[in-house]
């Protein structure tokens, strides 16, 4: 009996090209759907060149696949764009490619949404599915709005919506604290004892396998995240665990690290550091999700990876 196939979009970026690997890992077929033509991506089964925002014309890239796991999109980090683009790449794209594996007949559809469809860069309480989403940018308000895009449709689909990916090749807030977490110096981080959830790249695939076999329909979003939210420094000191090194942490008080932020113009970038963002798994897990690595020893790994000499270096 063949393996399934699946479709998936994205399969070039941050979280797509992890997902290409580890489910060709996982026993899957796997064909890419690219945007140019290209080489195939190691790993991929099959490659078609189509665009996902004018998907009308994709029945052969679709024929015979057996689920579509969608990662594509615009990030939220592209700052500057216009709301009309998330809505026309993140909310418009992504229905009318469900509406494409429907017609094709794919038994399911797993959209790449975020956390951000559920709350803004930081929020009391801990999150889960359950709450009312309240967006605040227009990167989640077009990844809510796909969401509810999906519930429309009569195909089996599902939502993740993971809190802040980390792994080799992580960009943004992340890459600036491994970059932090590099030097040489004390950081005067150690008293800032606001928690936030994490999720490894390992753990995202694992989330996906399970959302892929899960029986019955699901037709619902489900948060992904690291069971176990960790402060900023619990993370520099697992990154520096994994750079052999002690933690180097100063605890200077929070508000004379907001201070100091405010005088440098960075004040929003410390809120966002210093700021609570707790999401729930349980409903993932109760599909049967588990984690396959803890966030400590993802983090450690991570810094690892980043100093180890490239090939041929």
């Amino acid at each position: 009996m063949n393996a399934p196939l699946i479709a998936l979009t994205g399969s070039t970026g941050f979280i797509g090209k992890h997902l290409l690997a580890a489910l060709t890992m996982r026993g899957y077929r796997v064909r890419v759907l690219l945007r140019r033509p290209s080489e195939v991506p190691e790993g991929a089964s099959s490659a078609v060149i189509g665009d996902i925002a004018s998907p009308q014309n994709m029945a052969a890239a679709l024929r015979d696949v057996d689920m579509v796991i969608h990662s594509a999109g615009l990030a939220h980090a592209m700052s500057g764009r216009p709301e009309d683009d998330y809505r026309t790449i993140n909310t418009q794209a992504t229905v009318k490619l469900a509406q494409a594996a429907e017609r094709a007949g794919a038994k399911r559809f797993v959209f790449l949404s975020s956390i951000r469809a559920q709350s803004g860069p930081v929020a009391e309480g801990v999150l889960t599915e359950d709450l009312e989403p309240r967006p605040t940018d227009a990167y989640g308000r077009s990844k809510l709005e796909a969401e509810r895009g999906l519930a429309g449709l009569g195909l089996d689909w599902a939502a993740l919506r993971p809190v802040l990916v980390y792994g080799p090749g992580v960009k943004g807030n992340m890459a600036s604290l491994l970059a932090l977490a590099q030097s040489p110096w004390p950081l005067p981080l150690g008293g800032l004892a606001a928690r936030r959830s994490l999720l490894s790249l390992d753990n995202l695939a694992a989330a996906v396998d399970t959302l892929l076999k899960a029986p019955g329909s699901l037709r619902r979003p489900f948060i992904a995240a690291d069971p176990e939210p960790v402060t900023i420094p619990e993370i520099v000191a697992a990154l520096r665990k994994g750079l052999g090194r002690g933690p180097g942490l100063v605890p200077v008080p929070a508000f004379a690290l907001k201070a100091a932020a405010s005088l440098l113009g960075k004040g929003e970038a410390y809120e966002r550091l210093a700021g609570s963002l707790v999401a729930s798994p349980a409903s993932l897990r109760a599909l049967g999700w588990e984690p396959v690595s803890s966030t400590r020893d993802g983090l450690a790994e991570l810094a690892r990876q980043a100093r180890a000499p490239s090939p041929g270096a």
